[in-house]
């Protein structure tokens, strides 16, 4: 099954949170095949935007909801 990933940003009530102020103008900049070229989107989309407290970008993981029962990978201790 592919990682898909959504990467999507807007303007927060509160900079430490996720609650968007008007999910009309919710910017979707994508869905990416995998973490690496969405973490790459987000980056670019968040720098864009870094004097503006207001404005979060973030990287949802589409794979997860697509299979909320499947557990989740652990990563290796180096």
């Amino acid at each position: 099954m592919q990682k898909l990933h959504l990467v999507m940003g807007g303007r927060v009530r509160d900079p430490q949170g996720l609650d968007f102020i008007d999910l009309s103008q919710i910017n979707i900049v994508g869905i990416f095949p995998d973490a690496a070229s969405a973490t790459e989107a987000w980056r670019a989309n968040a720098q864009r935007t870094v004097d503006d407290a207001e404005m979060r970008y973030v990287v949802v993981h589409l794979h997860r909801l697509l299979e909320p029962d499947k557990p989740k990978r652990k990563k290796k201790s180096p």
